[in-house]
């Protein structure tokens, strides 16, 4: 691995991110970590979606398309280059045969749907190891690694959840149904999906190890062993009773592999699996999304206290107005902010360093 000047960061930056970073994993940093990075907004962005690119692109041209924005933002506190390889929210669908519809307009998107839709005894899910997307995934993966080479993190694309993968080929609706109709057979593919999503961040790994210092995923969390943001948002629809039988299980294999497993909590319909998740032991972390028209992150301090006096690191999307609330109320220690300046463009980086400087004010210490 070599110093590569065409991104606004170096070693030592790195050595840095890499030490407090891991300080935070054990328990260590008596401050939360800040991940605040500014994009130029005179560069031109590139797609959301990686699949909204033909197949057919060459991976240096995709990679082309990124680099203009990843060689001009500036990274502050300790946030760090990172890219997200995103083929869309449970991508493993693809990989096993879904339909992957991936539009520009009228606005950005991915789903999955069924190619067809056998009854749910004869659905079985196997690796294929020439699918056209999951060889889509590993080209780019590897290029962006090669391209960079150490100095950008290039992410575990996002696998998805047990149960929304299983969706993507019998519906939501059809799914429910099976959590009551026929919960043998959902036992049977979620145990199929977990041994698949296992093989599938595994061998993502060696492709991403080479070229990185660590691992990310689809959030900008950080280690330099293995980290990934476990979710399953079809758990927003089920009891905690189903989340115990179907997902519990999944998670629990997924973090015994993983040295930093997280799990992305999404809207408060997720709520009352809070405990079970929390007596996940090799759980480390929960990200807490309260969901589309509901109050911003610091107006859950109740919430965001049983989860880190459950032990759990907490990671969070906000502006600088709710982390300053959240320190002054809970504290830092524990937090990971990944703070949100969408509608504030920051050109000047003086001007971002004295907003940071304000943030230290409330006993953030950014050094």
């Amino acid at each position: 691995m070599s110093e590569n000047p065409r991104l606004q960061f170096g070693w030592e930056d790195w050595e840095r991110v890499e030490r407090d970073t891991m300080a935070w994993w054990e328990g260590e940093l008596d401050r939360p970590l800040v991940y605040l990075n500014v994009e130029d907004p005179a560069v031109p962005s590139a797609h959301h979606f990686m699949s909204n690119y033909p197949l057919e692109m060459p991976a240096e041209e995709v990679v082309d398309r990124y680099a203009r924005v990843l060689e001009s933002t500036r990274y502050f506190a300790d946030a760090f280059p990172w890219l997200w390889v995103n083929f869309g929210p449970g991508i493993v669908a693809g990989f096993l045969g879904s339909n992957v519809n991936s539009v520009v307009e009228p606005s950005e998107t991915v789903w999955f749907t069924p190619r067809q839709k056998p009854p749910i005894h004869q659905l079985d899910l196997a690796y294929d190891a020439q699918n056209v997307w999951w060889l889509r995934v590993k080209e780019l993966t590897e290029a962006f690694g090669k391209r960079y080479d150490g100095m950008l993190q290039v992410s575990h694309t996002d696998l998805g959840g047990n149960l929304d993968i299983i969706a993507s080929f019998r519906d939501t609706q059809d799914l429910l149904m099976d959590t009551l109709d026929e919960p043998e057979q959902v036992d049977r593919l979620v145990n199929q999906v977990t041994g698949l999503w296992k093989r599938y961040y595994t061998e993502l790994h060696q492709v991403i190890k080479p070229y990185s210092r660590g691992t990310s995923s689809w959030a900008p969390i950080w280690s330099n062993q293995t980290t990934y943001m476990l979710q399953c948002d079809f758990s927003y629809m089920i009891s905690p009773a189903m989340f115990e039988r179907f997902v519990v299980p999944d998670l629990t294999a997924c973090c015994a592999m993983l040295e930093h497993g997280f799990y992305h909590l999404d809207g408060k319909g997720q709520i009352p699996h809070l405990d079970l998740l929390l007596g996940i032991e090799r759980l480390r972390g929960i990200q807490w999304i309260p969901g589309d028209g509901q109050p911003t992150p610091e107006h859950w301090l109740p919430l965001l206290k049983r989860i880190r006096d459950g032990g759990k690191r907490c990671q969070l999307y906000l502006r600088p107005e709710g982390a300053h609330r959240i320190v002054k109320e809970l504290g830092g220690k524990g937090f990971l902010f990944v703070i949100n300046l969408w509608d504030r463009v920051y050109t000047n980086p003086d001007e971002v360093s004295g907003f940071l400087k304000t943030l230290a004010q409330d006993d953030i210490s950014l050094k």
